[in-house]
């Protein structure tokens, strides 16, 4: 479905406040030193001095306020421009996420983007994409700090929609969201009591609800608590800021549609890149690569679990060009619900990096076709009982899961830029290169298979 003709930008708020104190300690020498003979300095001399030291430890405490105040202010500036819409939800215990993302190539205000962005995406114009919620993600974090699941559940299985939107009663999940965007947009206009700007907030929000909704039925009825809600452009707009990302790639792989153009091995990938890497799903180059949908899931989780890493390890929020880069990202093509804690979140999202996380993709039974489109079709039960045991796994510790296999595949070669080989495998006789990227956390190629955290995976 194609974006309607949308307004000039909104900007709801959402304020909060921080606050930031500092202070100074100083030392007295011992009064024996006082008595002890020295060469006598000229006043004006050890005056200067003085003023030196004194202005260098001001300076100092300065710079320490100002970048407090710093991290303060954007903050509060990120919460007073941050899209939010309600969502009824049980405060406390276990917390559910659903990430949504978007392939509308429209801002959160249904603006257009730069056209650097678009020759960037390799997504054609604002005319293409729509509102179908192609990313959908839950992120299960347990209240008692246990190991955290992200279930990400495939964009075309064919599901019961939520409402019947536009009088649709079982579509892909993924339309769930476009629908009751056109169904509510439609019924706000014709009452004529709202601007199509206000219209067009309001049916976001409705459109956020019956996705979430379909989302939870599909899953058993799983409570979901908060949403985050993403676009193609805040993707970019991250990975522009972080750049570049390491990722590691299986096979030598080549996609015209999405811009893929990689070697085997591990690679360090650029904003435009890092986009290609998660929406590449064919190579017709080499059909044996046999590339689907859920190779595209698995690419997924695999950018976020090398982010995660990447954030980890990099001072990046200490930096205060990427922190502006990151909130103007969030003001512009994120939206969340109102109860969601940024903070509170990020403490969270802290534990990814360390192995706090695994990643799973739902299972489809097969392939079908539903109303003239190619879907994928589910077996209901499969789904319930997958998901529980996913929420609920045994409390008995089972032995640590071996990684996959060391890859015979070319990654080994490791060809990419910056790459090293599978297994920490170096070249006998070469001079140390620059620092490159840490070897694989293995090869993770088959997207059904659960895929750790805690170090950049090899995908296909």
């Amino acid at each position: 479905m194609k974006p309607p003709v949308l307004p000039a930008p909104r900007r709801p708020d959402a304020p909060d406040t921080g606050a930031a104190r500092a202070g100074a300690t100083a030392a007295a020498a011992p009064a024996a030193a006082a008595r002890r003979p020295a060469t006598r300095r000229h006043p004006r001399s050890v005056y200067v001095r003085r003023r030196i030291v004194v202005g260098t430890l001001a300076l100092g405490v300065l710079l320490v306020v100002a970048i407090v105040a710093f991290a303060v202010f954007s903050f509060a500036d990120l919460m007073t421009g941050l899209h939010r819409s309600d969502l009824a939800s049980a405060a406390g215990g276990d917390q559910n996420i659903l990430v949504m993302g978007l392939d509308s190539r429209l801002d959160e205000n249904g603006d257009a983007l730069p056209a650097a962005t678009y020759n960037a995406l390799h997504a054609g114009s604002q005319d293409d994409g729509g509102y179908n919620a192609n990313v959908l993600m839950l992120i299960h974090i347990p209240a008692d700090g246990g190991k955290a699941v992200g279930i990400s559940i495939p964009r075309d299985d064919y599901v019961p929609l939520s409402g019947k939107p536009d009088g649709v009663s079982q579509s892909k999940i993924k339309e769930a969201y476009g629908l009751e965007l056109d169904q509510k947009l439609t019924e706000l206009m014709k009452a004529g009591k709202l601007s199509r700007a206000d219209a067009y907030q309001e049916a976001r929000a409705a459109a956020r609800r019956t996705e979430i909704a379909t989302v939870s039925a599909f899953l058993g009825g799983v409570p979901i608590n908060h949403f985050i809600e993403v676009t193609m452009a805040a993707f970019y707009q991250v990975a522009q800021a972080v750049q570049p990302v390491t990722v590691c790639i299986a096979e030598d792989t080549k996609d015209p549609y999405s811009g893929a153009d990689f070697t085997a091995g591990v690679q360090q990938l650029s904003a435009s890149q890092a986009v290609s890497f998660v929406r590449q799903r064919r190579d017709e180059s080499n059909p044996s690569l046999n590339f689907t949908d859920l190779d595209r899931e698995r690419r997924q989780q695999a950018f976020i679990v090398s982010l995660a890493t990447k954030l980890k390890k990099a001072d990046t929020f200490a930096n205060p060009a990427t922190l502006e880069s990151l909130i103007s990202a969030a003001k512009q093509n994120i939206a969340l619900d109102s109860g969601l804690n940024l903070l509170d979140f990020a403490s969270d999202a802290s534990h990814f990096a360390g192995g706090n996380i695994t990643f799973d993709t739902l299972p489809i039974a097969g392939y079908g076709v539903r109303d003239g489109q190619d879907v994928n079709l589910v077996d209901t039960k499969q789904i319930h009982a997958t998901v529980r045991q996913l929420l609920n796994p045994a409390t008995a510790s089972p032995a640590p899961a071996a990684p996959a296999k060391a890859s015979t595949s070319k990654a080994s070669a490791s060809k990419g830029s910056g790459s090293s080989g599978s297994g920490a495998a170096q070249s006998s006789g070469s001079a140390p290169a620059a620092p490159a990227p840490a070897a694989p956390n293995g090869t993770y190629t088959d997207p059904t298979a659960p895929l750790p955290s805690g170090g950049v995976p090899c995908v296909k």
